[in-house]
């Protein structure tokens, strides 16, 4: 351990506490000061994946033809609306809240580890950085995961179902953001899998042995998980189902036997 660790008291620690708390929140209030004021690129951004054209249909209409089929996706419009005064604007302020926190994950790792690093042996100072690295890799690519694939083919399923052809789908703008804000976070959670497996089988409690037998009944807990963080429709449930269940697979390779 560092030599410096043991002659800081229970105030100092509290005050290194203190400091860095105050930057972490500078810097989450400049994000989200920028990501306000740049209103356009960022609603551009994530209205996006609402589009009947968004990249991923495109993707998938270019692999398809270029197997010889002559598939494309039916072009679509669904319109959001604001049924509240003050709607519009208090969305821009939680999205602005939630891009900024996003935007300001990498330094809160940094600042987290700068502030236990001194408590840690070598040894575990190099398990930590790596932890840390493959921890914002997993939330990152569950982010991704989300916006490409996730959310586009979930509204465009429930934005144009419809029951009858005298209802028209109208989706409220609040309806849009925290349905999507709240898929982004638990996507980036549940992509920890691996590292949460990882982790059990380092202190004992899981072996690779042990998931390969419970793998029909690990199977209906992700659906029950999926069933939890999605929204509730069968479609959107299969589409978050298989990564997790693939993830779990992942993690059988990475947890000692």
């Amino acid at each position: 351990m560092a030599d410096s660790l043991p002659t800081m008291s229970f105030g100092e620690h509290l005050e290194v506490l203190r400091r860095m708390l105050w930057r972490l929140a500078l810097v989450l209030a400049v994000l989200m000061g920028a990501v306000f004021f740049l209103k356009e690129p960022v609603f551009q951004l994530l209205l996006a994946p609402k589009e009947y054209d968004f990249v991923t249909f495109r993707i998938i209409e270019r692999l398809l033809q270029a197997c010889g089929s002559s598939f494309a996706f039916e072009p679509y419009h669904v319109s959001l609306i604001n049924t509240e005064l003050s709607g519009q604007f208090m969305a821009h302020l939680s999205t602005s809240f939630y891009l900024a926190i996003l935007l300001a994950s990498p330094y809160l790792l940094l600042e987290i580890f700068a502030f236990i690093m001194p408590a840690l042996y070598d040894n575990e100072k190099h398990y930590a950085a790596r932890v840390g690295v493959l921890m914002y890799v997993l939330f990152a690519l569950g982010v991704l995961m989300n916006y490409f694939v996730l959310f586009p083919i979930s509204f465009r399923f429930l934005g144009t179902y419809q029951v009858s052809e005298a209802i028209t789908n109208t989706i409220t703008l609040d309806s849009y953001i925290s349905t999507f804000s709240m898929l982004t976070f638990m996507m980036g959670l549940v992509f920890q899998l691996p590292l949460v497996s990882w982790f059990l089988g380092k202190v004992g409690l899981l072996t690779a042995s042990l998931m390969r037998k419970y793998r029909r009944h690990a199977l209906v807990a992700i659906m029950f998980i999926a069933a939890v963080i999605t929204p509730p429709d069968l479609f959107t449930l299969f589409l978050v189902t298989v990564p997790l269940y693939m993830l779990y697979e992942i993690s059988i390779w990475v947890v000692p036997n």
